[in-house]
């Protein structure tokens, strides 16, 4: 007999405190079990996909920590010191049980992807780092998801992402339970997936010259000093003519490629191919697809396929037969938003169509094509998801809604009592391409999935939920992954654990361990905002800054000249006081050196704003009055059309104004006490407040919801209040006040505009 001796390190305990939250974690009595080198992995029966998942399991041991392990097949009586995979027909498909003690794991799935989710579960309970010896406390583990469709979408038309980069996204939506990969594969700045057919859609319309994208990304490099912003030089080719394209595709033996490695890791692809509208890279490249030969740019979007002629649909028909064939899965997006419709109100063949089919108008017209090509993918096997707007016309039985424009919540309701499924991914918070914010992940974490106001029977057509990242700002695999992380693992918990378990703070401290383990993987993570301060910091006698971190990595430097934090700035180690106005720099660091984002901390000595000596006579709410508006600046909503005046009791947009909006709301703020207040002021576009005729707020610029928090010393008594604001398509506009004590103040109580004689 043969001695085995191992060398091991002091154990590092693994901790179960994981994301998402498992459904049952049941601590035992009992040793615990001590895995190392000397630990096989076993797995019962012949099936590839456990075979597969034995190896996965063992390569990730060997990628994070010094653990090597064996995996074989089990020999049919019990061992000790396994981890041993293994089915139950008897469960769901993706539920698992693991079970912890002395003498080993035990992963049980209802099927390989079951088991796959249990390792999922195990890996991320694990310490990383150089260890060879693990303790993992005896324990009872029982999961399985709360929706069946947890999603993540990446556009790869707007910047193109590469195979490898894709297959990355894919092994982090794994990790993390996420099943569903909605992939954006074409729109009018780029077509990404071979078609043998029409070989121009990938020769032509893959590449581009440089546009406004680009340049906005690049300004927006220099701004804050941010080379992940910087587009990737092996994105680019050089033409006969010297012309410099940028773009790139994938052929059908990569698609097959990506198809493969998701399915390995229990996700299944959704292929987009956007139409009618969002196709300039199609029907500029192939006659015969448009209503007119001049395509472009109309008043918002670009010229549609033309729903009137048969070669268009027979070239979408083509189109899909290839991607369907290439995609083995349920479900195909067909896009179905922001059409631009005023081509066929003029196009003879649309109106023809029309006229044939007995539709009242453009609106059925895009139904009616909507219809067609749902019935094909239905005889191809496939199950149809649009964008909401394919409820406008009239809507199908078979297909599946995925509702994004908050401005138009009847949708999900409509669907529902129709009888469709909806996918919940509203462009707030699940527009994951929307700059992060202090409170986009408690938004994205606490969102509603089953609002009351449904039915027990709509509520059961909520079948999930998905994060989108639309890739116009988006040109590098360290940005994508930044913005995915870490808000996709408030998601994750969404869609997997059900709402009784969930605790936001309980999530948020789980958060510390992940961000380890994603370093260690190498994602380029947003450190989690800093906290403790806001834009503007008023104090009339001393300020005091005080930083707070959620991620006990992060390295924080800050300036106090205006130019930007590096390596060799000031650390802030503990609250500085100050007794003159300071604009600080903050800006996080990880351990290895890599930059994060910047933020602004103006601390400003301020007397008291003196009260208003007299006033009007006073009515409750604020006037605002709305202006159609098309521009991009709060100083010109004045000189558009005047729509109309409204009187609300807060600063809102008022329910009628749609389409340009330009908002001036003007009225008194009621002051209780002499002090210090906080206005925070949340808008999607721009905005700004001014009191007294004093700029308090600017967050006047194009942006996605972003909330600028500033401070203003104000006398007891009443200020003259104004709010401007504008945006184009949906629109976000609140504002809240604090008092010193740091209490929101009603606004029922402290808004009021002049009476009218």
């Amino acid at each position: 007999m043969t001695m085995i001796t191992t060398t091991t390190s002091a154990a590092v305990k693994a901790s179960y405190d994981i994301v998402p939250l498992p459904a049952s974690v049941s601590m035992q009595k009992g040793e615990p079990f001590m895995l190392s080198s000397a630990t096989r992995i076993v797995y019962t029966g012949s099936d590839e996909a456990i075979k597969r998942n034995a190896k996965f399991l063992a390569d990730y041991l060997a990628q994070t920590t010094d653990i090597k392990l064996s995996t074989n097949a089990a020999s049919g009586k019990a061992q000790k010191n396994t981890i041993t995979l293994c089915t139950d027909s008897k469960m769901d498909e993706e539920a698992y049980r693991i079970s912890v003690d002395k003498k080993g794991i035990v992963i049980t799935g209802g099927s390989a992807k079951g088991v796959f989710y249990g390792i999922q579960t195990l890996r991320k309970s694990m310490p990383v780092g150089k260890t060879d010896n693990i303790e993992l406390s005896a324990v009872r583990i029982a999961d399985q998801p709360r929706f069946g469709y947890r999603g993540m979408m990446l556009d790869c038309s707007r910047h193109f992402f590469s195979v490898a980069e894709v297959e990355e996204a894919i092994d982090l939506m794994a990790l993390y339970k996420l099943n569903r990969f909605h992939w954006h594969l074409t729109d009018d700045q780029g077509w990404r997936i071979e078609i043998k057919k029409y070989p121009l859609l990938t020769e032509r319309g893959a590449w581009r010259k440089p546009n406004g994208q680009d340049a906005s990304c690049l300004y927006q490099a220099k701004k804050e000093d941010n080379p992940d912003l910087l587009l990737p030089s092996d994105r680019w080719r050089t033409t006969a003519e010297g012309d410099s394209l940028y773009g790139g595709f994938y052929t059908q033996d990569q698609i097959r490629e990506v198809v493969s490695y998701a399915a390995a890791r229990g996700i299944s692809i959704v292929p987009e191919i956007d139409m009618p509208g969002h196709c300039l890279s199609a029907i500029a490249n192939y006659e015969g697809l448009s209503c007119f030969d001049q395509v472009g740019w109309g008043k918002v979007f670009t010229s549609p396929l033309c729903p009137g002629k048969d070669a268009a649909l027979e070239f979408c028909r083509n189109v899909w037969s290839e991607v369907i064939a290439l995609f083995p899965y349920e479900y195909v997006h067909i896009g179905g938003d922001e059409g631009e419709k005023d081509n066929w109100r003029k196009c003879a063949d649309c109106q023809r169509r029309i006229a044939q089919q007995g539709l009242k108008g453009v609106e059925e017209l895009q139904s009616w094509f909507i219809h067609e090509m749902e019935r094909f993918f239905n005889a191809k096997g496939r199950r149809m998801i649009g964008w909401d707007e394919i409820i406008e016309g009239g809507l199908s039985k078979t297909s599946t809604v995925m509702w994004w424009r908050n401005w138009a919540p009847q949708s999900v309701p409509e669907a529902t009592a129709h009888g469709n499924d909806v996918i919940y991914t509203p462009a707030t918070p699940f527009y994951f391409s929307q700059n992060e914010e202090k409170s986009s992940m408690r938004q994205v974490y606490d969102y509603d999935l089953a609002p009351a106001s449904l039915s027990a029977a709509q509520r059961a057509h909520i079948i999930g939920v998905q994060a989108n990242l639309w890739a116009e700002g988006i040109p590098s695999r360290s940005r994508m992954l930044y913005m995915y992380f870490p808000r996709i693992l408030a998601l994750a918990e969404l869609a997997w654990t059900q709402p009784a378990q969930k605790d936001y703070d309980d999530f948020y401290g789980r958060l510390r361990q992940q961000l380890s383990m994603l370093n260690r993987l190498g994602v380029p993570y947003r450190i989690p905002s800093l906290d403790g301060f806001h834009n503007v910091n008023a104090f009339t006698d001393k300020g005091t800054l005080t930083v707070e971190c959620q991620d006990p990595q992060a390295v924080i430097r800050y300036t106090t000249d205006g130019t930007f934090p590096n390596a060799e700035s000031p650390r802030y180690v503990g609250p500085i006081t100050v007794d003159q106005t300071t604009p600080f720099t903050l800006r996080t660091f990880t351990p290895e050196g890599r930059a994060d984002e910047m933020v602004q901390a103006d601390f400003v000595k301020q007397g008291l704003l003196p009260a208003l000596q007299s006033v009007p006579a006073l009515n409750p709410g604020v006037k605002t009055d709305w202006y159609d508006f098309p521009g991009v600046t709060c100083r010109l909503i004045t000189t558009a059309p005047f729509n109309g005046s409204y009187t609300t009791p807060d600063v809102v947009i008022p329910e009628a104004c749609k389409g340009n909006i330009g908002l001036i709301t003007k009225g008194y703020i009621l002051i209780p006490e002499d002090g210090v207040y906080t206005f925070a002021l949340l808008s999607d576009d721009g905005s700004w407040l001014k009191i007294d005729g004093n700029i308090v707020v600017d967050n006047d610029r194009e942006q996605s919801p972003h909330e600028m928090v500033c401070q203003q010393a104000l006398a007891k008594g009443y200020h003259y209040l104004e709010v401007r604001y504008f945006d184009h398509n949906g629109g976000v506009l609140r504002l809240n006040v604090l008092d010193p004590q740091g209490k929101r103040l009603d606004p029922q109580t402290i808004f009021f505009h002049a009476a009218e004689n």
